[in-house]
């Protein structure tokens, strides 16, 4: 199979020569283009995605301890590795040392997709968008939703996406007296996405293992108001207070007392809203990434 590849992509770069393979991921992509990369003698970058940087957290025992070996290898072979937040380039530098040659490329939103609702709502909503695994923080959410019911007594929490923890998830709005207030709305297509960020008060994602996340760069180019957490990658991103808000992971407390203050305070939700899209525009596009990955491109063929 891979000479199968190497046979195809040398007769590919003899017709059109090909400057420069970009992976995504160390394994299994990253790794492949460190050995087409030898064959061809064609340069390669690697990006990173997660703060799984060495597929560790997915993987243990001895095939964890491969995972890392042949990351470290791939890493430390590419021209350079594309991080897409400083606290993903920790990750990657923990396991490879400074020499390691490293950019930071954040994820990127079309503004022109991801634009702010033409009127306000008449009611409270909470958005959050991502898998339903633990990590996502979204038994937090609920919890605190319920606290916030009796003072907000039209609000209603919205749940983009799927995964294993609906089930528990469901049991818990249950419990807690507030499955009347909890949608589970499933898979929803981008387009979908982008109308439910319009159409929400405040989106909020506690997660606890981010290197990034797209999602809240798209709800910020909706002009929402966007509650993440700290030690995570967006905290790069959003500055406390004044285009978002960032709170401890694990934090109910914290996240209901923010919440509370934002779904109280419209006029504060504008100014967080407008500063949020600022923010976007100002370096979060997909032309401003695509600008700088261009520029890796050149140095790495240079």
């Amino acid at each position: 199979m891979f000479a199968h590849c190497v046979a195809k992509l040398r007769e590919r770069h003899r017709a059109r020569p090909i400057h420069v393979i970009h992976a995504h991921g160390a394994l299994p992509c990253g790794h492949a283009a460190m050995l087409l990369s030898r064959e061809l003698g064609i340069p390669f970058v690697v990006s990173v995605h997660g703060l799984d940087a060495y597929s560790t957290a997915q993987v243990q025992g001895p095939a964890g301890t491969w995972c890392r070996r042949v990351s470290q290898h791939t890493y430390m072979a590419s021209r350079r590795v594309i991080c897409i937040s400083e606290h993903v380039r920790e990750r990657v530098l923990e396991g490879v040392g400074r020499n390691c040659r490293t950019s930071v490329v954040y994820n990127g939103v079309d503004p022109e997709f991801f634009t702010p609702a033409k009127s306000s709502l008449n009611r409270l909503v909470i958005l959050s968008v991502a898998n339903l695994i633990p990590i996502k923080g979204h038994e937090l959410l609920i919890r605190s939703v319920a606290s916030l019911v009796a003072d907000f007594p039209s609000l209603t929490l919205e749940i983009v996406g799927s995964g294993p923890e609906r089930p528990s998830l469901e049991r818990l709005s249950e419990q807690l007296g507030c499955a009347d207030r909890v949608h589970f709305l499933g898979r929803k297509s981008r387009r979908e996405t982008a109308a439910a960020m319009q159409n929400c008060t405040v989106f909020v994602l506690p997660s606890r293992f981010e290197g990034l996340g797209c999602v809240y760069l798209e709800a910020m180019s909706a002009a929402k108001s966007v509650i993440g957490c700290r030690e995570q990658g967006i905290a790069e991103v959003i500055r406390q207070g004044s285009n978002g808000f960032l709170v401890g992971p694990n934090n109910e407390k914290e996240l209901t007392l923010v919440l509370s203050m934002l779904l109280g305070d419209e006029q504060r939700r504008r100014n967080l809203g407008r500063a949020a899209r600022d923010t976007i525009l100002d370096g979060f596009t997909l032309a401003h990434q695509a600008e700088r990955l261009i520029r890796i491109y050149r140095e790495s063929v240079g």
